[in-house]
């Protein structure tokens, strides 16, 4: 399955304040993770669900049903990268495997060494939104989140977590890593919405 971005006039497609960069720039908190392999790798969803916390192995999600995304993303720091191709498990496949309280309003992502982000459940659950292993046809480089990283491309790209561990299911929008450090809770390019004062 492919879903790809209707093609505009470029100039439409980037955020106030963006310059677009055909590079991919390196940002990020703390140490790279580097897995030799992946049996020790797994992602737990968590939190308000009507079960016990469910564990993925790296090949429970590739037995996934696999997709192609196209889209745009937008970093806070001012780059924007244009036609990204992401492979992945469409989080809205994910989803179906939970049972989710119906207070749940908000998602937390959990990464490596406790980096943690918000956001809203209706926002995680776009149909632009993936659990990606792949970027324009390659698998990820450690930088960059290997082995899956979440995309949510609509939202400054802090909040697309890089080396995903944990998905929480919550009803309380409590801030992650970036946004107790003075980044917006929310986080809309187009809004500019990159610091709490925005």
């Amino acid at each position: 399955m492919y879903f790809g971005k209707q093609k505009r006039n470029t100039n439409d497609r980037i955020p106030p304040n963006q310059n677009v960069t055909t590079s991919f720039p390196v940002l990020h908190h703390g140490n790279v993770p580097n897995y030799r392999e992946l049996s020790s790798w797994n992602l737990k969803l968590f939190g308000e669900i009507k079960e016990k916390e469910i564990i993925f192995s790296f090949k429970d999600l590739m037995n996934l049903p696999q997709i192609d995304v196209q889209n745009d993303i937008h970093c806070v720091t001012g780059w924007s990268k244009l036609d990204n191709i992401w492979t992945g498990i469409s989080v809205r496949e994910l989803i179906k495997k939970v049972n989710l309280n119906k207070e749940v309003k908000f998602v937390i992502l959990h990464a490596e060494e406790g980096w943690t982000t918000n956001l809203p459940i209706e926002d995680f659950l776009k149909e632009t939104s993936v659990l990606a292993h792949s970027h324009n046809k390659k698998p990820l480089t450690p930088e960059h989140g290997y082995p899956i990283r979440a995309v949510v491309p609509h939202l400054y790209f802090w909040k697309s977590a890089k080396w995903l561990r944990g998905i929480e299911f919550t009803s309380q929008n409590e801030p992650g890593f970036w946004e107790r450090n003075g980044y917006h809770m929310y986080g809309d390019p187009w809004k500019e919405e990159r610091f709490s004062w925005d």
